[in-house]
Parts: structure tokens; sequence; C-alpha cells
């Protein structure tokens, strides 16, 4: 009996050194980080014309890199699933809570300061207008999500983010793919470990829309 005893405290103790054991939701801004160089003069402007959530969600799904949610995600509105950007498991890889953006943000205002930075970073600005821009945008989000792995007495953050392009400019129409990813080795399940795998996920996100936003004639 007390060995049995002495075994459940340690599997605890992991438990919450590891997740502390999270159940419900983690509310979690994502900043988009700004480039610290100059960005190059003005240009052009860019309209954003449509940005559509196309991401899947599954109860109770077999990949932990799947979308889900605590709870009956068809009792969710499209509005509400476009805030849900994680899952959060226990010391045993088992499901627990979920994690949102804040109110006012979901993946499509997150997604739109991506490319927003990307732009920036060569010297175009997006226009509210579509009168006004000469070049257009439409996106369509496949994934934006992260996950973790438990593994002994570390637990690997992962976030992906992958866009499926579709870009108008005077000298035509290109469509392309676009994806970041990253893994952060950390300890504890914190605001700072799973932000640091998106933001490094951004970075990489950022970087390769770039070499495709060149290839479009940005």
């Amino acid at each position: 009996m007390k060995k049995i005893l002495i075994i459940s405290a340690l599997l605890t103790w992991v438990c919450a050194f590891q997740t502390g054991c999270i159940a419900g939701r983690r509310v979690m801004a994502l900043p988009v980080a700004t480039a610290t160089a100059t960005a190059p003069a003005q240009k052009g402007v860019v309209y954003l014309e449509k940005i559509t959530d196309a991401r899947r969600f599954e109860n109770k799904p077999e990949a932990p890199s799947t979308p889900s949610v605590d709870g009956d995600v068809n009792e969710m509105s499209a509005e509400q699933r476009s805030a849900m950007i994680g899952r959060q498991r226990g010391g045993f890889g088992n499901a627990m809570g979920d994690i949102s953006l804040p109110t006012g943000e979901n993946v499509q205002t997150r997604t739109t300061a991506l490319f927003e930075e990307a732009l920036r970073r060569r010297g175009y600005s997006l226009s509210g207008d579509a009168a006004d821009a000469a070049s257009k945008i439409k996106i369509e989000i496949k994934q934006f999500w992260a996950w973790c792995v438990p593994w002994g007495f570390g637990i690997s953050f992962e976030a992906r983010v992958t866009c499926e392009v579709t870009v108008t400019t005077p000298s035509g129409t290109r469509k392309f793919e676009v994806s970041g990813f990253n893994r952060n080795v950390g300890q504890v399940a914190s605001d700072a470990n799973w932000q640091l795998a998106y933001t490094r996920a951004f970075e990489e996100f950022l970087t390769k829309l770039d070499a495709e936003l060149v290839a479009s004639g940005f």
C-alpha cells in the first residue's frame, strides 16, 4: 500500500511539474515580432481580398497535431473555433485543456498580422480599399495549431502555421503554399514555452513567405 501511495505521489508530481495538470482553457496572446532592420521605402499597397480558416477539427483525434478542443467541437461556432490555437496534454499524453487567443483575436487576425509584417519588410502595406491596390491576396489557413508531447521530464512544444496563398498582380495570378514549424523543448507548460514555439514558427513562416513574395514580383 505504501509503495502504491509513493508511486501515485510521484506520478502526480511529474504531471504537475510538466504540465500543471491544466484542465479548462488557457488564453494566450501571440504577438508577431517586427523586424529590427529598416524597411525599404514604400513601394505600394496590397489589398487582402479574403482570409479563410480552413482548418479541420476532430473530437479525440489520434494525432495531437490535429485540432481539437476540450469538449465537443461540433458545439462550437465557426467564430469560436477560429480563436482556438492549441491543445494541452497531461504527463502521459492524455488530452486536457485547450488554448485560445484573447477576446477579439482569431487565426485570421494573427495571419493578417503575419502578412502585414512580411509585406512591410518588402516595402508594402495593406490597404482597406481594393480600388487603391494594384495587387490582391487571398489566404486559406490550412494549419495554425500548437500541441505538446510530454516525454520523461521534459515537454516538446510544437507549432505549425500553413497557408495556401493566391496572389494577383498586374503580371498575373500565382498560387503557392507557405508553412512555418518549430519544436521547442521545455519543462513547464508555461505561456512562454507555448509562445516561443509559435514565435519561431512565425519567423520560419515569414522567411519562406518573403521568398514567395519575391517570386510573385513584390
